[in-house]
């Protein structure tokens, strides 16, 4: 990969308006089951002033923003051998319906470990407004072919 994409960032020009219906149906997918999530009175008698997403909902934005980024030709990233390698969120407070996001990717690293290679991403997820909701780290692992073309 070329190594020069280091500490660089890319703001997505791709804005994503959450709805009740995404948050519910991304809560069905990944098994949450808590009526805040699906009900507006459970979640405001839990304090919230709408439904909430569940905390890993904006891997919806980040998993395609990140998509964009690592397509770039110059950075020379093969996505055919690429295996998720970690995730992590820092979550500031969960996305509600008519939050629009926005998200900044952060390549932090790219790095030979043995054969392979790692790209670290970061990724920071805002309203439009500005408002800070998560920040999520990933990394991903390009496996070597071992001199192979793939």
């Amino acid at each position: 990969m070329n190594r020069g994409y280091v500490g660089r960032q890319f703001t997505d020009p791709e804005e994503y308006e959450v709805s009740r219906e995404a948050i519910r149906a991304f809560a069905d997918a990944t098994g949450h089951e808590s009526a805040v999530h699906r009900d507006v009175a459970a979640a405001r008698a839990a304090g919230h002033p709408d439904v909430i997403a569940p905390p890993t909902f904006p891997v919806i934005v980040t998993r395609a923003a990140n998509r964009r980024v690592t397509a770039d030709p110059a950075l020379r990233l093969d996505y055919d051998r690429v295996l998720h390698g970690s995730q992590s969120f820092t979550i500031s407070r969960c996305a509600r319906p008519g939050d629009r996001l926005t998200v900044t990717v952060h390549i932090d690293d790219i790095r030979d470990a043995g054969a392979h290679e790692l790209i670290e991403l970061r990724d920071e997820v805002r309203t439009a407004a500005g408002e800070h909701l998560c920040t999520a780290r990933s990394t991903l692992i390009v496996v070597s072919t071992g001199g192979q073309a793939p």
